[in-house]
């Protein structure tokens, strides 16, 4: 429930909700805390909800130290070993910095408990764990590192080159705002991030000339993190869409004899869809458009005289396109299913590439025809 649990997990998903929900209100009750009125007003209620939420994270840290054991990676260290292992890692630590400031205050009394408070601010990043979307931007993030490293050095050596033309320019002029470098900087980096607070501003025409310079380097040049972040996110959904997709199609018994090659060379052919118990999937006198495969859950066709149930790994839809008909069947999902679509294009050019396939998609047909 706590660290495997998946979406068909029903205890793990209310577990989760409860979490976010959770830490959401820690976060509002820390910012609220912060305005005087409330403080005083409610000053009682919040310092309870804080306690009752350090126990409640102090637990949930608590197991998650005492269940990493059973993560495969670590169970090859021993009990004291992997524990101390994931208390190192990144969330554990986050858990940690979750909870500690209350500790700190209640073992060293002398320290500012209003300014430990700020920390549960912190806990927002627990949120991290829960959230799939802000793991993978994690994931893009470090995988990344060398390209947004360079992009910051850049920008630096930027910010650098453009206080050094400015403090040139205009330290006569204007010595109390660029009458040194570090001074300038200020200027240069408000500049090229285009915030412009208009504090400093250069009165000259060869200063005003580098400025205007300076504002359209500012505009290519910090919109490369941008572009990289951007493009690496893409890639990580791309990549992650592919892996899916290809679990899926390994899990067919009508591919399991095909090699990875094969398998990846037919998930490139293949869409994911999700659809919803009751849902029809296709329908009788429909044009073909597709083939599908139940990746998961169960889909009724309605045969004669008794409807048939499918299950997970067989197929339907071949029938319309191997004779160039109208649908025969109405299928409709029973439960949850994930199907992965094969285009009626791609279902042709498949036939054609591979004639084992094409053989046994066309004896399965052939007993199914009425």
């Amino acid at each position: 429930m706590l660290e495997a649990g998946g979406p068909d997990d029903l205890a793990s998903r209310v577990f989760d909700g409860f979490m976010v929900i959770l830490i959401v209100a820690n976060v509002v009750a820390a910012a609220a805390g912060t305005v005087a009125s409330v403080e005083d007003q409610y000053g009682r209620p919040l310092l309870w909800f804080e306690i009752v939420s350090v126990a409640i994270f102090t637990v949930e840290y608590a197991l998650r130290l005492w269940v990493s054991t059973e993560h495969l990676p670590l169970a090859r260290y021993g009990p004291v070993k992997a524990r101390l292992r994931f208390a190192c890692s990144p969330f554990a630590l986050i858990d940690l910095v979750a909870i500690l400031p209350f500790y700190l205050a209640l073992v060293f009394p002398l320290l500012d408990l209003r300014a430990l408070r700020l920390f549960r601010l912190l806990r927002l990043l627990k949120l991290v764990r829960y959230s799939p979307a802000l793991a993978t931007l994690g994931r893009v993030v470090a995988d990344e590192r060398r390209a947004l490293t360079a992009a910051i050095l850049i920008m630096l050596a930027l910010i650098t080159i453009s206080a050094t033309a400015m403090y040139q320019v205009e330290r006569l002029v204007q010595p109390e705002t660029f009458g040194s470098i570090p001074k300038a900087m200020w200027w240069a980096t408000a500049t090229l991030t285009t915030v412009g607070y208009g504090d400093a501003v250069p009165v000259t025409a060869i200063g005003r000339l580098v400025g205007g310079l300076v504002m359209i380097f500012g505009l290519a040049m910090y919109a490369l993190p941008v572009g990289i972040i951007a493009s690496g996110f893409s890639n990580e959904i791309h990549r992650r869409d592919f892996v899916v997709t290809w679990g899926m199609v390994a899990r067919v018994p009508l591919f399991a004899r095909l090699d990875a090659l094969s398998v990846a060379r037919i998930s490139n052919l293949l869409r994911s869809k999700a659809v919803d118990p009751g849902t029809v999937i296709m329908r009788r006198g429909d044009t073909p458009e597709a083939m599908y495969f139940i990746a998961s859950g169960t889909a009724r066709v309605d045969t004669k005289p008794e409807p048939t149930e499918l299950g997970e790994g067989e197929f339907f839809g071949e029938l319309a396109l191997l004779r160039g008909s109208k649908r025969m069947m109405t299928v409709r999902a029973v439960t949850r299913c994930r199907l992965l679509v094969l285009a009626a294009e791609d279902f042709r050019e498949l036939m054609e590439r591979d004639g084992d396939l094409r053989e046994a998609v066309t004896m399965v047909a052939e007993r199914r025809m009425p």
